[in-house]
C-alpha cells in the first residue's frame, strides 16, 4: 500500500535517462539495498529480471517484467516473490532543462512483518533511491547534459 510519485526535471537527456533506469543489471553498483539483479530474458522492448533486496535483517528476491519504450518509458510488472503487487512506472519527457522524469512506485509485501517494516521508513528509503539513481546519471553523464547551449540553462533547485 505504500506509494510515492515524483516529478523531477534532471539536467540530463531522456534517451541518458531512460538507458540508466533500462540497465537493470547495474543496479547493485549503485542502488541501495539491491544486493542481486540478474536478467533472465532480454529484447529490445521486455526484459525479465530476478532481483534480490536486502534491508536490515530483511532479504528478499522477486522476479518482473520490464517493459522498455525507449527513450520515452520503464514499466515493472511484478512476477513472483514477496509482494502482493507491485507497480513501477519512470517516464522521460523532455523538457528545455533536459529531462522531466515522472517516478512512481506502489507495492505491498505479502508478509505483514515485512509490510510494518517498510512502513516506517518507506518515504524516505524511496527517496534515497531516487537520489541514487540522480548520483548515478551524474556520475554517467557529467554534472552538464548534452544540450545546446541556447537551451542549457540551469535548473531551479527545490
Amino acid at each position: 500500500m505504500p506509494t510515492h510519485a515524483q516529478r523531477k526535471v534532471l539536467r540530463h537527456s531522456p534517451e541518458q535517462m531512460y538507458a540508466l533506469v533500462a540497465d537493470v543489471r547495474r543496479y547493485p553498483e549503485f542502488l541501495p539495498w539491491c544486493a542481486m539483479a540478474r536478467i533472465i530474458e532480454q529484447s529490445e522492448t521486455h526484459l525479465i529480471a530476478d532481483m534480490t533486496i536486502g534491508f536490515k535483517m530483511f532479504r528478499e528476491s522477486f522476479r518482473s517484467e520490464v517493459a522498455l519504450e525507449r527513450p520515452s518509458e520503464v514499466r515493472v510488472k511484478y512476477l513472483n516473490g514477496p509482494f502482493r503487487y507491485l507497480n513501477n512506472t519512470w517516464k522521460f519527457n523532455p523538457h528545455p532543462n533536459g529531462c522531466e522524469v515522472d517516478f512512481f512506485v506502489d507495492f505491498e509485501f505479502r508478509s505483514a512483518i515485512l509490510q510494518a517494516a517498510i512502513g516506517l521508513v518507506f518515504n524516505e528509503a524511496v527517496q534515497l533511491m531516487v537520489r541514487a539513481f540522480e548520483r548515478r546519471a551524474m556520475a554517467l553523464y557529467g554534472r552538464t547534459p548534452a544540450l545546446p547551449a541556447a537551451v542549457a540553462a540551469p535548473v531551479a533547485q527545490g
